[in-house]
């Protein structure tokens, strides 16, 4: 989904995205390498989960040599009675006690450094050792190394110190495979505290700064692997303080709860901490620990505070814990019902999720896209975010609303997605010279970045733009109201564009506006050269970044934006559900002033329904012969991958641009959103046409999942009004949806949009919401034939373990759509390549079945929800939230090489050199200073696969919204 390019017409610059594009934030990108015949060197690593009487066996086989694997076959051999059930990723088969596996053919092929997933279910009495006689096409491999154990034992998560006392740090380690463990480093996120190379390994630290830290320790082995601990959160306050956890805490009807109370530092004398309601539910009072008294020798002795519930009655209230000469601890009690275990599994997540200390927001309280900050998937850094974490907070703190009545956090995760995420006039000078006749000016998406500078074409016909001066009339405003999708948080790129701000440098400490994705299809996040928002040519090269893109004959300082229409939809979601949720507490009004600006987002995010360049929609072939639109006929009433607009930064230049996209993907719709902006008063658009486009859209959407919907049930990739980008002629015989061409893999191919689980989770889960609050035939007829689908590629073991689909495969095509009598779609087909337990993914899983089952009655769907959710929560909790452990093989492309046109240079803020020889890893060096770092190097080297165990915000947002989504319809 993004960025621009520019050109010169009659004396103006103007600007036009060549190719905007992002991945999905959980999609792993793959390399590849040409095959060649040679011996194997391998290595095998085996892992279970068991349940006493039967197993799952997860393998990873690397390729440890310098030549493709080029086909492989498996072979092990147990000591024991297991027995073979059924397998995935491979043909499985057992004779005796040896098994075999023959790879999927998908997955046949391992490139050098990389490494493929295979897995089964066994049955078994007594015992279950593990193999260890493990052999690929017949050459023995061994298991890789195991990496040490590292854990933090102090402090505890959620721990305040007061300024300068000192942060007791501890950790234990052990090592593999016969090693020791050499050192033990202290880290507080990147910054290295100190070592320790003895055990017990300890570190005590006096100079921590007031605020939030996340530490860690990472151990190094004497065979030089090295692993880091999960992150602990602390906070260190300015001075003596008392200090409570949690700080969320469910109560339900009738019963009680507690939470812990101690003080941060020593007292030289007796403290006595006082407890009482300060505002809120009067049906929670205090009922023990009212007053607690500490002295210099229990003071960090936690001592408790009983909390109690009416009988009946709802909602939340705030208790104060107090004593003279420290600051205050608040905790949030909630009175929920009686029989609402999962609203109590909301909060509880709720408040490790908005913990500060946990690490999942910046100091200005944005969303991180994870706590961890060597993290490469849309984002390339764990510490930028995205247009989507900011509409999953306003999700998530909607459903607080509804749990807890207090509609403040909704409102004030709106203001701090305002503030940074949505462009200010500042950042978007030139909107007032834009002309709506003359959008952009055309430029081709080519289909690999070594293709790119791209040509500007002022020969190609552009429509006019039909909706720029009702949204003008309707706001009073030449600018634009949606979010731009990618932010470097902490400003580790250094560019400074924070809101108001252009190119301000590394000395900045304010979020900044980045770009990444600008280069075609075939573009992967591990190919783009990063980029500001508002290019000053201060950074890059001697015309910025802007000639890596464009080949044109002179540049101009320019700003540009990019807007994920996903995130923004789903921001209206959040706005339909908090507004829902609110009405029935009466409190409608607490929000209305926010749920109106969503409605603004939305008439501005019809942009996403418009061809890239205005042109007409369907059977629109020939970059000249394709006819410009007239008006509402170039728009395909879908939501496509993008919308974006920019201009001149010197406001006498006097220049600006806008444009949609031709390509629609199946995992972006949203029919909630459309339902919400076409049908529901509260959400209406200002504009003339806003409310009937969405009237339409929302028809649109619908018909669009039927097209796209497979033989089997999943939902196919999607469509294009612009084959190729560059309006090409698409292959004869190319099935089309009201004249769009299907496209399998639209938008980008590395790896392809299609493959992943996670889209048809996302995007059902809308459909399942829509058919929830309405009942519309349509949505039911899609929803039942996926939900037959999904149900039959999902597994829950007797341990509560899961198994989901992950990558899928596709083959065939849609029949032509015709709306009076569609079509079967008996040619297009999908199947389940490999399955995953991941938690973001199951949680959407889950949440559509909820949506589903409530309306449609469907037991299976109802109870494999709840299964899903008790699965992750009681098997993958953590100190954080809820996670599991992920190989990471497409990190051996750090070292990928990224397209510069040869002798172009330039230099990125922090120095780092970018020119022909530039890769990945050599214009983002911050990444060597990273804690996990080792674990690259080793793995760049020729050791295992990383291992990592990721806390992405949406993800956890996703899984608690599950919980109070299944705690409203079927609990």
């Amino acid at each position: 989904m993004h960025p621009p390019r520019r050109r010169r017409t009659a004396g103006r610059l103007w600007t036009a995205v060549v190719a905007a594009l992002a991945l999905p934030l959980t999609m792993l990108s793959t390399g590849s390498t040409p095959a060649q015949a040679a011996a194997v060197q391998c290595s095998v690593d085996y892992k279970t989960n068991d349940w006493g009487s039967g197993f799952t066996a997860d393998l990873t086989i690397t390729n440890r040599g310098t030549d493709v694997i080029d086909g492989w076959t498996l072979t092990y051999g147990y000591a024991g009675n297991q027995r073979l059930s059924n397998g995935w990723n491979g043909t499985w088969s057992q004779s005796g006690q040896t098994v075999t596996v023959k790879d999927a053919g998908y997955n046949g092929r391992i490139p050098a450094g990389a490494a493929v997933t295979t897995g089964a279910q066994f049955t078994y009495s007594g015992s279950n050792a593990a193999p260890t006689n493990f052999a690929i096409n017949g050459t023995s491999c061994t298991g890789a190394h195991q990496p040490p154990i590292t854990v933090l034992t102090s402090p505890a998560a959620g721990a305040v110190y007061s300024q300068g006392d000192a942060v007791p740090l501890a950790a234990t380690a052990a090592a593999a495979d016969g090693a020791t463990i050499g050192k033990v480093e202290f880290y507080d996120d990147t910054t290295l505290l100190g070592t320790d190379t003895t055990a017990p390994y300890s570190l005590s630290i006096s100079g921590l700064t007031v605020g939030s830290h996340s530490l860690l320790a990472k151990a190094y082995d004497s065979l030089g692997a090295s692993a880091d601990s999960t992150p602990v959160g602390i906070t260190v306050a300015s001075g003596p303080a008392v200090v409570t956890a949690p700080t969320q805490l469910p109560v339900q009807q009738g019963k009680t709860a507690t939470y812990d109370v101690k003080l941060s530092t020593r007292p030289s004398a007796n403290v006595t901490v006082t407890t009482a309601r300060t505002s809120g539910n009067p049906g929670l009072s205090v009922t023990g620990g009212a007053s607690l008294t500490f002295t210099s020798s229990n003071w960090n002795t936690a001592q408790k505070v009983t909390i109690t519930a009416a009988t009946s009655g709802t909602g939340s209230a705030t208790f104060e814990s107090t004593a003279t000469g420290h600051a205050k601890a608040s905790v949030t009690a909630t009175q929920i019902a009686a029989t609402k275990a999962y609203d109590a599994r909301f909060l509880e997540l709720y408040g490790k999720i908005t913990n500060p200390a946990n690490g999942y927001f910046s100091p200005e309280g944005i969303p991180y896209h994870s706590v961890e900050t060597l993290i490469v998937e849309a984002p390339d850094h764990g510490h930028e975010t995205t247009s989507e974490a900011y509409s999953y907070l306003l999700w998530l703190q909607a459903m607080y609303g509804k749990v807890t009545g207090d509609w403040s956090k909704f409102n004030g995760a709106w203001e701090i997605m305002e503030k940074y995420m949505i462009p200010t006039h500042a950042d978007q000078p030139t909107n007032s010279f834009y002309n709506a006749s003359k959008p952009a000016t055309y430029a081709p998406e080519l289909d690999t970045p070594n293709e790119y500078p791209a040509k500007l074409d002022t020969a190609v016909s552009v429509g006019p733009d039909p909706i720029a001066a009702e949204l003008k009339s309707a706001y009073g405003t030449d600018d634009v109201y949606g979010m731009h999708w990618l932010q470097d948080v902490d400003n580790v790129y250094g560019y400074g564009n924070s809101p108001g701000k252009c190119e301000a440098g590394p000395a900045d400490t304010g979020p900044s506006y980045i770009n990444t994705f600008q280069r075609g299809a075939q573009e992967s996040v591990w190919e783009t050269v990063p980029q500001p928002t508002c290019d000053q040519f201060k950074y890059g090269g001697k015309n910025g970044y802007l000639d890596l893109f464009t080949g044109d004959a002179s540049y101009a300082k320019q700003w540009k934006f990019t807007n994920a229409p996903d995130a923004d939809a789903r921001a209206v979601q959040a706005a339909y559900w908090a507004d829902k949720w609110a009405d029935a507490q009466g409190k409608g009004g607490d929000i209305s002033a926010t749920v109106t600006k969503a409605a603004k987002m939305g008439d501005y995010l019809r942009y996403a329904m418009y061809d890239k360049y205005f042109k007409k929609v369907g059977n629109c072939v020939g970059p000249s012969t394709c006819p410009a639109g007239t008006g509402k006929d170039a728009s395909h009433y879908l939501l496509s991958w993008y919308y974006a607009w920019g201009g001149a930064t010197d406001t006498s230049a006097g220049w600006a641009w806008r444009i949609g996209s031709s390509h629609t993907h199946g995992g972006y719709q949203n029919p909630m959103a459309a339902y919400a902006l076409a049908s529901y008063a509260d959400l209406k658009p200002k504009s003339a046409t806003g409310q009937a486009d969405w009237a339409k859209s929302l028809q649109r959407q619908v018909e669009f999942y039927r097209w796209l919907q497979s033989s089997e049930g999943a939902i196919a990739g999607g469509a294009t009004n612009s084959w190729a980008g560059r309006y090409a002629t698409p292959p004869t015989g190319t099935s089309t949806f009201y004249g769009m061409y299907y496209d399998q893999q639209p938008v980008y191919h590395d790896p392809p949009s299609n493959q992943w689980f996670g889209f048809q989770a996302w995007s059902m889960e809308r459909v399942a919401e829509y058919y929830q609050q309405t009942g519309n035939a349509s949505a039911k007829a899609v929803l039942d034939k996926w939900v037959d689908w999904a149900l039959s590629e999902t597994t829950v073991n007797p341990d509560g373990t899961y198994r989901i689909p992950s990558t899928l495969q596709w083959s065939g095509q849609p029949d032509t759509w015709n709306a009076s009598s569609p079509g079967a779609n008996n040619g297009l087909h999908v199947t389940v390549a490999d399955y995953t337990d991941d938690v973001g993914v199951a949680a959407a899983y889950a949440k559509t079945l909820t949506y589903y089952a409530d309306r449609s009655g469907d037991t299976q769907a109802a109870s494999t929800a709840k299964a899903l959710l008790d699965g992750m929560w009681d098997n993958h909790q953590d100190a954080l939230g809820i996670a599991v452990p992920e190989n990471r093989a497409d990190y051996n492309r750090f070292d990928d090489a990224i397209h510069v046109p040869s002798g172009w240079t330039g230099t990125m803020p922090n120095g780092d050199a970018i020119s022909s020889s530039s890769t990945f890893d050599s214009i983002r060096s911050f990444y060597e200073d990273d804690p996990a770092w080792s674990k690259i190097e080793a793995y760049l080297a020729g050791g295992a696969v990383p291992s990592f165990t990721y806390h992405r915000f949406w993800a956890q947002a996703d899984i608690a919204l599950a919980m109070g989504s299944y705690a409203e319809l079927l609990e």
